[in-house]
C-alpha cells in the first residue's frame, strides 16, 4: 500500500479560502440532478437527498422511485419531477424500467444511484441498466445499496473513475474493501485509489491522487436514519452547481456535519432528525460565505 497523505484539515477558515464557483440565475445553469432509488417502503430517502441538493443550490430535481409511491412522492416534494419505476411484490425497484429514465440518465448532471434501495440484486440490476445511458459528463454518486454491491461491478463503473462519489458510512466502507475498517486516514484513501472515486467516509474526505481532509465539525447524533441520504444529495449539489470533485465533497461533509453541531445546539446531541438537517444546510453555506 502507498503510504498515506497527511491529513489536511476542514475549516471554516479554510473553505472561506476555497470559496465555491459563482452560480448562473437560471436553474438549469445551476445544475440538474436525477436521485434514483426510493423502494415502496423507503421512499424518504431518496426525497431527502433530492432535498438536500436543492438546499445547498442546485437549480432542477427529478426523483425517480417505486412507481406505487411514486403519486404520493409528486406531491409530498412537489419542487421535484418524479417518474414511477417498476417494483416487485415487496415493493423493491426493479431495473426492468431503467428505459424510463434514458432521456434523464442521458441529460443529468449528476445522478444519485442507492438512497432507499433495499434490494442488493435488484440494485445491481439496476446499476447495470442504468450506467450505459449515463451522459459522458455526468457525474455519478453512489450511495447505500448501490455501495454495497460495488465490488461485484469493478468493471462497470471503471469508466466512470474520475467523475465517481462514494459516500460510504464505515460498514459500507468495509464492504467496499471485503475487510472491516480499522485505521481511517489509511483505508479511505485506499477506497478512494480502488474505485477511482472522491470518497466521503465519516470524518474523512479522499481522493484518488492521495490527498485526504478530515472535518472537525460533526456530532452523534448525525448516525441516524436518512443523514446518510442528506450527505450524498449536498454532494450532488454542489457538483450539480460546477464545484469541481474534491472540493464539492469537502464543502458538502463540513456542511452536514455543521449542521449537526447546530441541531445538537438547538436541540440536544441526540434525538434530532435527517430531516432537520436540510433547513441547516443553507445556513451554513451562508456562514461560510457561499
Amino acid at each position: 500500500m502507498p503510504p498515506t497523505s497527511p491529513v489536511r484539515d476542514l475549516t471554516p477558515t479554510l473553505l472561506r479560502e476555497w470559496s465555491l464557483p459563482s452560480v448562473g440565475d437560471s436553474k438549469y445553469s445551476r445544475g440538474q440532478v436525477l436521485v434514483v432509488g426510493g423502494a415502496a417502503r423507503t421512499p424518504g430517502a431518496a426525497q431527502l437527498a433530492g432535498l438536500a441538493a436543492l438546499r445547498v443550490g442546485a437549480g432542477h430535481l427529478t426523483l425517480a422511485v417505486a412507481d406505487a409511491v411514486a403519486t404520493a412522492m409528486a406531491v409530498a416534494t412537489p419542487e421535484a419531477g418524479v417518474i414511477g419505476l417498476p417494483q416487485d411484490g415487496k415493493g423493491s425497484v426493479t431495473g426492468e424500467g431503467v428505459g424510463l429514465l434514458e432521456d434523464d440518465l442521458g441529460s443529468a448532471d449528476v445522478v444519485v444511484i442507492g438512497p432507499g434501495l433495499d434490494d442488493a440484486e435488484l440494485t445491481a440490476d439496476l446499476l447495470k441498466g442504468a450506467l450505459p445511458l449515463l451522459g459522458d459528463d455526468t457525474w455519478l454518486v453512489l450511495d447505500a445499496y448501490a455501495l454495497g454491491v460495488l465490488p461485484g461491478m469493478k468493471d462497470a463503473v471503471a469508466p466512470f473513475a474520475g467523475r465517481l462519489v462514494l459516500t460510504p458510512n464505515s460498514s459500507e466502507g468495509g464492504r467496499l474493501l471485503g475487510r472491516d475498517l480499522d485505521d481511517l486516514e489509511a483505508d479511505v484513501p485506499e477506497i478512494a485509489r480502488t474505485y477511482g472515486a472522491v470518497v466521503s467516509c465519516q470524518t474523512l474526505v479522499a481522493d484518488p491522487d492521495g490527498a485526504c481532509w478530515r472535518t472537525g465539525a460533526g456530532q452523534i447524533g448525525l448516525a441516524t436514519s436518512g443523514s446518510g441520504d442528506v450527505l450524498a444529495g449536498a454532494v450532488a449539489g454542489l457538483l450539480a452547481r460546477g464545484t469541481e470533485p474534491l472540493q464539492a465533497v469537502c464543502w458538502a461533509s463540513h456542511t452536514h456535519a455543521a449542521a449537526g453541531d447546530r441541531l445538537a445546539a438547538a436541540v440536544g446531541r441526540l434525538g434530532f432528525l435527517a430531516s432537520e438537517l436540510l433547513a441547516e444546510l443553507p445556513r451554513v453555506l451562508v456562514e461560510l460565505g457561499a
